[in-house]
């Protein structure tokens, strides 16, 4: 990170009353080349800002007699492009959301790590460099980083854009595979769409979402008097998927009868509709897709072997959320983009310290758990930022990661028949509470170990253990050693 805009200095206020926090701020900014000009209270702040133009504000909330946010209106007032970030130990939410409604760039609970700092002057850096005189957020373009309805640079998902476009060429079957949330369906239309069979008919099944005595008919039709009720002839979804793609998702959830009709319709390509007496040839593409275990249920003897050979001639395995964490941020920007447009919300961007909760966030329900979250945070955020406030990752979620840990609702469940390593346990279990208590005490260290009841050396000692690097409120010079 370089403090320069087109090889101009970038000009920073730093205003705080604390001298160590100060001192710090000026030290690390012009290291890093700003232009730094620091004042210890907030009546000085406001008198170099109306006699100076400064590209970022970085400000303590908590000051006397003049506070942060009066420092903020006047910043803004003067020049409502400045960008300015405010910091604080003491902060409460109410505080943070009257910040952000006057303008903030963003928010950091103190004490915050300078990784954290750093990310925040980068993205103000990127924001001035592109637009100086816009208050919308920017997201650099660094190439072409979706496919399709996909977003994401990570290596794993390079490797699924990569088969894409090979299967495409080709109408071999496909098998896709990959838990709930994944986007088995997206990959489905990409291939269809890529293939010679685009302007074909895209027909998907939901294998699991039809009641067992309707699926057959849905999928191969009825002659008419076929049974009471079919008054007329009907066409099924592989005829009507005719020249096209035909997916079926859920592939797993087929009744053993339906697989043998499954099977027939792979190798004739024909299917006969209930109550008829003759074939009728078809030329669809079938592209499967299961969110189970389909190797174990072949060895089960619960799905056909002979029926995965012939849909599993080209594997797609699609990997979740929790393993491709670098390509949370790109898929949240886009569905905050998204939403607010949508929902007519004027949102423009997520908070460090949210961001940060969601790259931490296991994603159960995958990408779709991730697009209700953002979902959720636009229609209920009240600034022009996502605050961890409006995330709503409930207990509910969190019990899950209870579950996954082998604890729920705080009692220990049946130990598994592998059994398990209670060392490993208890630390994620400490571990968890540790970073769970910063998050609900704004990083003060003294509030969070009250809340564990705990002493302040005990919780400082545990987070020494585990690596959690963050420091003493007081203890500014210590960030100077860690730098």
């Amino acid at each position: 990170m370089a403090g320069k805009i087109d090889k101009k200095p970038i000009s920073v206020l730093v205003v705080d009353d604390d001298p160590g926090m100060l001192e710090f701020l000026e030290i690390m900014l012009k290291s890093k080349g700003f232009q730094v000009c620091a004042v210890n209270s907030g009546e000085k702040a406001i008198k170099e800002i109306n006699s100076k133009n400064f590209d970022i504000i970085i400000a303590d909330i908590r000051m006397k007699p003049v506070d942060g946010l009066s420092v903020l209106k006047e910043a803004k007032k003067v020049d409502p492009s400045v960008i300015v970030i405010m910091i604080s130990a003491y902060a409460s939410t109410e505080t943070a959301l009257t910040a952000m409604k006057e303008g903030a760039y963003d928010y950091l609970p103190k004490p915050f790590k300078i990784d954290e700092m750093y990310k925040v002057l980068d993205e103000a850096i990127h924001k001035r460099r592109v637009h100086p005189n816009d208050t919308v957020d920017q997201t650099d373009k660094k190439g072409e980083l979706h496919f399709g309805l996909f977003i994401g640079e990570s290596p794993a998902m390079y490797r699924v854009y990569d088969l894409i476009k090979r299967v495409s060429k080709v109408d071999s079957n496909v098998l896709i595979t990959g838990e709930s949330g994944t986007g088995k369906e997206l990959v489905a239309r990409a291939i269809h769409k890529l293939s010679t069979r685009s302007n074909g008919p895209f027909v998907a099944v939901n294998c699991g979402g039809v009641p067992e005595s309707l699926i057959e008919s849905e999928l191969f039709g009825y002659k008419k008097g076929a049974f009471t009720g079919a008054s007329n002839d009907k066409m099924g979804l592989v005829e009507a998927a005719q020249k096209g793609t035909l997916f079926l998702d859920e592939i797993g959830d087929l009744t053993p009868s339906l697989q043998v009709k499954l099977l027939r319709l792979l190798q004739e390509k024909t299917v006969r509709r209930i109550g008829d007496t003759k074939d009728i040839p078809v030329d669809v593409r079938i592209i499967a897709a299961t969110n189970r275990d389909i190797e174990k249920m072949v060895v089960e003897g619960t799905f056909r072997e002979d029926l995965f050979y012939r849909l599993n001639v080209i594997p797609i395995h699609l990997p979740p959320l929790r393993e491709r964490r670098e390509d949370i941020p790109l898929l949240a920007q886009f569905f905050l983009k998204k939403y607010s447009k949508i929902l007519g919300k004027d949102i423009q961007r997520i908070s460090s310290f949210a961001m940060d909760i969601l790259k931490n966030y296991d994603f159960p329900g995958n990408v779709r758990e991730l697009e209700n979250i953002i979902e959720r945070g636009v229609a209920l955020e009240q600034t022009a930022i996502i605050l961890p406030e409006s995330l709503t990752i409930s207990s509910g979620l969190m019990k899950q990661k209870y579950k996954k840990n082998g604890i729920e609702n705080g009692f220990f469940k049946e130990i598994p028949p592998e059994g398990l390593d209670l060392d490993a346990l208890l630390e994620k279990i400490e571990k968890h509470y540790l970073l769970q208590a910063l998050h609900k005490s704004h990083g003060s260290k003294q509030k969070a170990a009250n809340l564990l009841k705990m002493s302040f050396r005990s919780f400082r000692y545990r987070l020494s253990k585990y690596n959690i690097t963050l420091e003493d409120d007081e203890t500014t010079t210590s960030l100077i050693t860690h730098k």
